[in-house]
């Protein structure tokens, strides 16, 4: 394995997750590089390391940048063929990162691949964030292979093989450097959340492929920066969802959905308020006005976003509710 691998962790408040399993991930990554950049922490992450891991590399981020905007600080500094985006509450395995660079060495159109996610709590499913690749519907609702919705499937090797995906998860994600800069990295308008979904569809656009890497398994905490039913949370997967149709879609595709998605939009809006969290509701109110305003900024895709064969042609959303189809082995791809 010749090619050189970085796995760079982005931190933000996370010395306790440093703590936890720094020394796991670099117990298992040898002889690879690890690199921790610090967004702008406000916690002692920065002394910690500093006092503890003094062998590795620390960038320090003079301002939090987010999700999308500190791993672009970071990955300008660093020099490798490969990056491994890795969340600071990741748990990793023994060869968790051979199996993966290999898989992507075979096929030089593969830019961007993640293992499989399972969840650190509950080590027999799979995790929120990612599980065994993602997909996305014609209406543009993200979903996993292992996960739709809320509902996770337990691991007994349905998900075990080495497959294409529409977007590899951020939490643990392995890309090769030269694509990753040729694309212009993640967009940093996203902040946090659906940036990977955005970069994988960028990168599909472009004629690449994105897969899901079988043979690696790492264990993910999950909502380690903000909380699911965080209304900040609700806000940026809101108002990244919608600029992410909207930028990777033709004009015609968009305007054949936009009026379905504000719909759907208004009704979880509704959901929201029976459930008495009206800080939610109001976020998706404020998402729309804000994408309103940084839509302004970009072009719609000359290409179709809509013609890669891992968009689901059904509603997930019709399937998941309706139907009752949890699984993703339950869908009908037809």
């Amino acid at each position: 394995m010749a090619d050189s691998v970085a796995v760079v962790i982005l931190n933000y408040n996370g010395r306790n997750y440093l703590q936890k399993f720094l020394p796991n991930v670099i117990q298992n990554s040898s002889p690879h590089e690890i690199i921790v950049a610090d967004n702008a922490s406000t916690d002692d992450s920065v002394p910690y390391l500093k006092k503890n891991f003094p062998e590795l590399k620390l960038i320090k981020i003079p301002e939090n940048l987010g999700y999308a905007g500190g791993y672009n600080y970071a990955l300008n500094q660093i020099q490798t063929d490969f990056y491994v985006l890795l969340n600071s509450d990741v748990e990793t395995t023994p060869d968790w990162i051979n199996p993966v660079i290999r898989l992507m060495q075979q096929n030089e159109d593969i830019v961007a691949c993640q293992p499989k996610i399972k969840s650190y709590h509950n080590k027999d499913s799979f995790e929120y964030a990612g599980a065994a690749g993602g997909f996305i519907d014609h209406l543009g609702y993200p979903f996993c292979r292992g996960r739709i919705f809320s509902h996770l499937e337990k691991d007994q090797g349905q998900y075990n093989d080495n497959t294409p995906v529409f977007w590899a998860t951020g939490a643990c994600l392995f890309v090769k450097s030269r694509t990753f800069h040729d694309l212009g990295g993640l967009d940093d308008q996203f902040f946090a959340h659906m940036e990977e979904i955005d970069f994988c569809w960028r990168a599909k656009n472009m004629g690449y492929e994105i897969y899901y890497c079988g043979e690696s398994t790492v264990y993910h905490v999950g909502g380690g920066t903000l909380q699911v039913e965080s209304p900040f949370k609700t806000y940026l997967n809101f108002r990244n969802n919608w600029l992410l149709l909207y930028k990777n879609l033709s004009k015609e595709e968009f305007k054949a959905i936009r009026k379905r998605r504000k719909r759907l939009d208004i009704l979880a809006a509704i959901q929201f308020i029976a459930k008495g969290k009206k800080a939610n509701a109001n976020a998706i109110l404020k998402a729309h006005r804000d994408f309103k305003q940084k839509k302004k900024q970009y072009n719609h895709s000359q290409k179709h976003g809509f013609i890669h064969s891992e968009v689901f042609k059904h509603s997930i959303i019709k399937d998941f509710f309706v139907k009752g189809k949890k699984r993703f082995s339950e869908l009908s791809w037809k």
